[in-house]
């Protein structure tokens, strides 16, 4: 999807986007072998193939940060299909205060797909510690995260970095008209919990984090397996919600009608 934006080029929108695109400019290939374009001055183009080009050269590097800078956060979901498989999902539990008001994160879980990891306050849950454990992926996949997680991540831990692309679930879903929580969103998609921490929600992971500050080793058991199920979950609506969003912005029919018939 990423070679088929011009989204990231400063004054292309998504109307004129998918105007080229019904012309039969679907890629960046085609923007850089076509000479002129109606709405587009020669000078504007010039500059426009120039990024394109660095753009490209981003891409075959895999530099992943490189588009974080360029690209609108709301479009980072177009990034999926190329960095997916470098991605690391993450949410997080607090103690249900904000920050500087005594507010802390109490676990930070982490999910690339294959392992999970929390990293629990008072432990191993540092500065050093996340950075660390984000080095070397090239996506962020969150739900609500840039309202919530994010901003207090960067409040809490002054130094930590979050440099990638970001895939925030919550408002992708939203532009599908998919509204609702995480609990809700993983109904809608059949997926189910484990038992153990089904119909809990975030104020029980504030009261099983006191319970364990006092000892009770089952009460962090629990908040680590809700912590897990909230991240490794996203993983799967991320590829879901992928799908729905390329449907959305009508790129495969603009590639079908240029398959069936070779027409703009």
């Amino acid at each position: 999807m990423i070679r088929n934006t011009f989204s990231l080029l400063n004054g292309i929108g998504e109307k004129l986007e998918r105007s080229l695109w019904k012309k039969g400019i679907l890629t960046w290939d085609d923007f850089l072998e076509t000479g002129e374009l109606d709405g587009i001055s020669p000078e504007r183009k010039i500059g426009y193939d120039d990024l394109l080009t660095r753009a490209s050269i981003e891409l075959g590097i895999g530099n992943a940060e490189y588009f974080a800078r360029i690209l609108k956060r709301r479009e980072h979901w177009r990034l999926f299909e190329v960095f997916g498989e470098g991605s690391v999902c993450l949410d997080i539990e607090t103690n249900g205060l904000q920050p500087g008001a005594g507010g802390y994160a109490t676990v930070v879980g982490l999910y690339d797909g294959y392992d999970c990891r929390c990293l629990v306050r008072d432990e191993d849950l540092t500065v050093e510690n996340l950075n660390r454990e984000l080095e070397g992926y090239k996506c962020l996949i969150t739900f609500y995260g840039a309202a919530f997680d994010i901003p207090f991540l960067l409040r809490t831990f002054p130094g930590v970095k979050f440099n990638i692309p970001h895939f925030d679930l919550c408002f992708t879903a939203r532009r599908l008209d998919m509204n609702g929580g995480l609990k809700k969103l993983e109904q809608m998609l059949g997926i189910e919990r484990q038992e153990s921490v089904r119909g809990m929600n975030g104020y029980d992971a504030v009261k099983l984090w006191e319970q364990a500050r006092r000892g009770s080793s089952e009460a962090m058991e629990r908040l680590l397996i809700y912590n897990m199920e909230d991240t490794k979950h996203l993983l799967k609506i991320a590829r879901v919600l992928y799908d729905k969003m390329k449907t959305l912005s009508g790129i495969e029919e603009c590639m079908g009608e240029k398959k069936v018939c070779g027409c703009a």
